[in-house]
């Protein structure tokens, strides 16, 4: 192992010869006195600019919250909307179906009366109830009643397309 470490160290040194010579370097004391007039004039810029700077991040935060809020107002107001129109939608259908239901009793009643005076021209006499085991005689009865309603029936639709 010692062997491999001394190969390695004499492999990467490189002789002095081949190094490159140093970088020559200016007098310290010229660029002092520039470079602490510079540094104070930036120093003051900067200063400024850094104003600026939070400055403008205040107003486009401000912007950008007041964009938002606006965005949030116009879909309130939106949503406000609909839902008026759909008020004023289900109040005109309830209007429809409370009419419907009205016209729909009014006629109830009507089929009532008329289905009241059918029964009571029904004769219960005639029917001779110890005739009714006679299946013949008892559908020729219900043939009868059951054109007498038909008549009945066909007598409503007339008036009401009327």
């Amino acid at each position: 192992m010692a062997e491999a470490k001394k190969k390695v160290t004499k492999t990467t040194r490189k002789p002095a010869t081949a190094r490159k010579p140093a970088a020559k370097r200016k007098p310290v004391a010229k660029r002092k006195t520039v470079a602490t007039k510079k540094t104070t004039a930036k120093r003051a810029s900067a200063k400024t600019s850094t104003a600026d700077f939070v400055g403008n991040a205040q107003e486009t935060g401000r912007s950008i919250f007041l964009a938002s809020l606006g965005f949030y107002g116009k879909a309130y107001d939106q949503a406000q909307e609909q839902l008026g129109t759909l008020q004023k939608e289900l109040k005109a259908r309830r209007k429809k179906a409370d009419k419907a239901y009205m016209e729909l009793v009014s006629r109830g009643v009507k089929l009532e009366k008329v289905a009241k005076v059918a029964i009571d021209d029904i004769d219960l006499t005639k029917l001779e109830l110890e005739n009714l085991a006679d299946r013949k005689v008892l559908q020729a009865q219900l043939k009868k009643a059951k054109a007498r309603f038909e008549d009945l029936k066909g007598a409503v639709r007339l008036k009401s397309a009327a």
